[in-house]
């Protein structure tokens, strides 16, 4: 197997008992599990990384209680964070949010992210592995929504091999260090609930 596919067992997150699974890379062991406002800390440390930041549409200068109170907080049942944690620290965040305006409650809204040290080693597709499968398994969100800025192409390959498709170029969509820049607004169908043509 080459050093960059997780061993990920089918069904990663297919009994919700499941609360943590240990994935071991080559070069990289770590856990994935649900996030917990104890990780706070570790979530400023992620946000703050240079490789992360500037992909992100997260404001500068983190706190710890914004972190605390954003992780507490659940605006639908479905909506679900897992961190990825390797010798202590946090190194990998993925979230699905599900949109709460009555006619759009099949679909959610993802966000990830991977600190730079950690890129490249397969963290990123064992995130995806996780979040896809609880979404497609346990949810009834059948459109899985994303925007990643136009020029982000490890991000848009990553996605795409999760079956995420192309929608549309949003110009100017977001200010990134001083310029506004165009994002990709990407999408994913759970094939299993519906017929998508």
């Amino acid at each position: 197997m080459p050093p960059y596919k997780a061993r990920l067992p089918s069904g990663l997150f297919c009994c919700p008992k499941l609360t943590q699974r240990m994935i071991e890379m080559s070069d990289l062991k770590f856990s994935i599990r649900r996030a917990v406002p104890d990780d706070a800390k570790g979530f400023c440390e992620l946000m703050d990384d240079e490789s992360v930041f500037g992909s992100l549409l997260q404001m500068p200068f983190p706190t710890e209680s914004t972190w605390k109170e954003r992780i507490g907080a659940k605006s639908n049942e479905g909506d679900l964070q897992l961190v990825a944690v390797s010798e202590g620290k946090l190194i990998s965040a993925v979230g699905v949010v599900g949109n709460q305006r009555m006619r759009r409650r099949h679909s959610c809204l993802l966000g990830i992210s991977v600190i730079g040290s950690a890129q490249g080693k397969g963290v990123g597709t064992a995130m995806m592995k996780a979040i896809t499968e609880y979404a497609d398994k346990w949810t009834t969100f059948t459109r899985i929504e994303l925007t990643v800025f136009a020029d982000n192409t490890n991000a848009i390959s990553l996605y795409k091999k999760f079956g995420f498709e192309e929608e549309g170029l949003l110009r100017h969509y977001a200010l990134r260090n001083g310029r506004f820049e165009d994002v990709i607004s990407m999408a994913r169908f759970n094939k299993n609930q519906v017929f998508v043509e």
